[in-house]
């Protein structure tokens, strides 16, 4: 069954060639796309993405407002931010959000169906500047905090923050893809976090790994 997206962005060419550059691959369907994310609850609510592709600057309601939205009633679907942003203040607030991963539009061409096969596979895909910048914010480290994570939570984490996917970790640590989706699911609930990008950058800040 093919990979499910849905899109969101405002310039119409740029929303058509990414349409066709995914219908191409046989592997995508493009469900729908939209300029605005004006009716993005109901829409996701409806449509069941695998994958968002979702723009920043838009009208009536920013992609990083959409992403909070969503992240309400779904903490499954795999949102990837296609920007030309790439200053800490939009990153930031689009991981906090819940974003699983930041492409900037001038790596699309590249980039992009690594990024979505990476994204579902468990991965935080990463423009490579925006990767340097969460790096160096992570650097700057906040005194340890004790969120009661058990030693294999702990050990997954660990996996997390050196960029290995679900299926990597099940593989290293030889137990099943769905024992380690749950394991991340009660890291996340005890972090306080919603996305893989945001545990990772909390654990690193707070030297929990």
């Amino acid at each position: 069954m093919p990979v499910r997206i849905l899109i969101y962005e405002d310039n119409i060419n740029l929303r058509e060639s990414l349409s066709n550059l995914l219908s191409l691959t046989g592997d995508y369907q493009v469900c729908a796309s939209f300029p605005d994310c004006s009716g993005v609850i109901l829409q996701v609510k409806e449509l069941m993405p695998d994958v968002i592709l979702m723009d920043i600057d838009m009208p009536l309601v920013n992609g990083i407002e959409a992403v909070r939205r969503i992240r309400t009633f779904n903490q499954a679907v795999q949102i990837i931010m296609l920007t030309v942003f790439d200053d800490n203040t939009h990153v930031f607030d689009a991981m906090y959000a819940g974003a699983n991963g930041y492409l900037l539009k001038k790596y699309i061409s590249d980039k992009l169906m690594h990024s979505i096969r990476e994204v579902l596979d468990g991965g935080a895909p990463m423009s490579p500047s925006i990767a340097r910048m969460v790096i160096t914010s992570m650097q700057k480290a906040e005194p340890a905090r004790d969120y009661q994570l058990t030693p294999r939570e702990k050990e997954i984490l660990q996996f997390l923050s050196r960029g290995n996917s679900f299926k990597m970790i099940a593989i290293e640590l030889n137990i099943s893809l769905d024992t380690v989706r749950t394991h991340i699911k009660r890291i996340y609930d005890k972090l306080h976090v919603c996305s893989q990008i945001e545990a990772v950058s909390k654990a690193i800040n707070e030297k929990l790994v």
